[in-house]
């Protein structure tokens, strides 16, 4: 009888301790493994990265449909920092990344669609990475290799994208905010042109019922 006494006062005590330790722990996690911060309300999330590359040039498309208030930062040093917000709970996604090598942010470009983020980055340097990040560790799950992109660097095959039609905003002018505004500005550009066309066509249809109304009256006149 004091045995099973024992054992139950063991696993009792083993109980409080581990709900102690998870009571004042300051990590905590999601059920999807997500970590976050005791007592944080955003929980932060990485969008899938797929990358392919050229001899002077690295492509990094982050896929993420539907992005809204997209900050994107690109820095000489090839500290590439990402934030935006998507989905019906208007979730937060965000990339921390150190780019293997040096880039040219003048040079660099950087097209934000409807289904993904797509930057076009010049290297400092030209020559073949050995991957898209720095370091010794594996890359995380959610970077990817964009085979649809890809070339061997001994491989004769096509060059450069053919990039027609994307509209593209380089890294060199303008900062998070600044790229947000550019964008909405073009937005504008295209409702303001689209309203002309309206105006034009509407123009037409007028002058063409005036047209039409006099040569009636000449035909009448005559008769």
């Amino acid at each position: 009888m004091s045995t099973l006494y024992l054992m139950i006062e063991h696993l009792a005590h083993f109980g409080r301790a581990i709900r102690a330790a998870s009571s004042s722990s300051a990590w905590r996690f999601a059920p999807d493994g997500r970590s976050c911060r005791k007592g944080d309300l955003v929980m932060s999330r990485h969008p899938e990265v797929k990358w392919a590359q050229r001899l002077d040039k690295v492509y990094i498309t982050v896929q993420l449909p539907d992005a809204r208030d997209v900050k994107v930062n690109l820095e000489p040093d090839g500290s590439f920092t990402f934030s935006a917000t998507a989905g019906a709970g208007n979730n937060t996604y965000e990339l921390q990344m150190d780019l293997y090598d040096k880039v040219n942010k003048e040079a660099s470009k950087i097209n934000i669609g409807v289904r993904s983020i797509f930057c076009v980055v010049e290297k400092a340097e030209k020559g073949w990475w050995k991957k898209l990040l720095r370091g010794d560790g594996k890359a995380p799950h959610y970077v990817k290799v964009d085979w649809d992109k890809w070339v061997d660097e001994d491989d004769d095959g096509p060059g450069d994208l053919d990039l027609g039609g994307m509209d593209f905003s380089n890294f060199g002018n303008m900062g998070g905010d600044a790229m947000d505004d550019d964008f909405e500005d073009s937005d504008d550009e295209a409702g303001q042109a689209e309203k002309t066309e309206n105006v034009q066509k509407t123009g037409d249809v007028q002058t063409t019922g005036e047209a039409s109304s006099e040569a009636k009256t000449e035909t009448s006149a005559s008769t």
